[in-house]
């Protein structure tokens, strides 16, 4: 989830829906409530631990904490000098992660079929937004963070591209590199603020409207393929925060077209191998956790 979380365009809730941890991992997180804090209060800690299934939540956290550490500089390397791999692998990600969650839904009718439309069109137009300008203080970090963790926990809806259209992206990812506390820890606060009180509504929706959100959230996958589309024309530049030009605004054009564009070479068969392994993996994890439930 971390190695997703860094990534413009790749949810890590879509990581947790293919390894089958998503509902306990929503449930664990809404436990974290006005009992669970009496518990704490009172010194129960063996019972507050059981109540928000702290062992998973620590480990799970943890290794997203150590994957956005660890991934952070990689994945900004690997995207500035080998991007329609990477983008083609996270395409192939996602493209394959929707199938698998709409197979749940047994009966199809007009209810579900408009969440699914919907779900394509709010993630596509949220792909061709242009980032805004932002402040840099505090108060809009912990704004940041718990927008951004709300869409990290939704398949489909990537928090690090909500932090791109907030123009806190690249600032975050400084914060990281540098270890600079303050926006670290006012960042991560806005995340838990934010977590706890979408978990709640989150859990709810899936458990009154289980099949509409499912096809809502598959919706949302298959919207946001346009983000992580390999070919881009870039449009306009920006400054980042180092006063370096970067891509601004960009749009997806045809792989021949890319060619035509820019001249760069559009890598067709890496891009495809990369999409094929992008699914392969996907099963592959899918699978693994499926085995692993039945021994459980």
């Amino acid at each position: 989830m971390g190695g997703a979380d860094v990534i413009p365009g790749v949810s890590g809730g879509t990581v947790a829906f293919i390894t089958g941890i998503y509902e306990e991992l929503l449930h664990s997180i809404r436990s974290v409530d006005v009992e669970a804090l009496k518990l704490l209060r009172t010194f129960r800690f063996s019972d507050f631990w059981k109540k928000i299934n702290g062992t998973f939540l620590i480990v799970l956290f943890a290794g997203i904490f150590t994957s956005l550490l660890s991934l952070a500089k990689l994945m900004t390397w690997l995207l500035a000098n080998y991007p329609i791999h990477i983008w083609s692998f996270f395409f192939g990600l996602i493209l394959i992660s929707s199938p698998l969650i709409l197979r749940e839904i047994k009966k199809w009718h007009a209810g579900i079929i408009f969440s699914f439309l919907s779900g394509i069109v709010i993630a596509y137009l949220i792909t061709v937004l242009s980032p805004a300008q932002t402040p840099d203080d505090l108060w809009f970090i912990f704004i940041a963070g718990a927008i951004a963790i709300c869409a990290m926990i939704l398949p489909g809806i990537s928090g690090a591209f909500i932090l791109l259209l907030l123009s806190k992206y690249e600032y975050m990812i400084q914060a990281i590199t540098n270890v600079n506390i303050p926006v670290i820890l006012i960042f991560m606060l806005g995340c838990v603020t934010g977590l706890i009180s979408f978990s709640h509504l989150l859990s709810w929706i899936l458990k009154k409207y289980r099949h509409v959100a499912l096809a809502l959230l598959g919706g949302f996958m298959l919207g946001s393929l346009n983000k992580v589309w390999p070919w881009k024309e870039v449009i306009s530049f920006r400054l980042d925060s180092s006063g370096k030009q970067v891509p601004a605004i960009d749009k997806s054009v045809l792989p021949w077209d890319f060619f035509e564009k820019t001249g760069n070479d559009p890598q067709i068969i890496q891009a495809i191998v990369m999409m094929a392994l992008g699914v392969f993996i996907v099963v592959l994890i899918e699978k693994i956790a499926e085995r692993l439930k039945t021994n459980n």
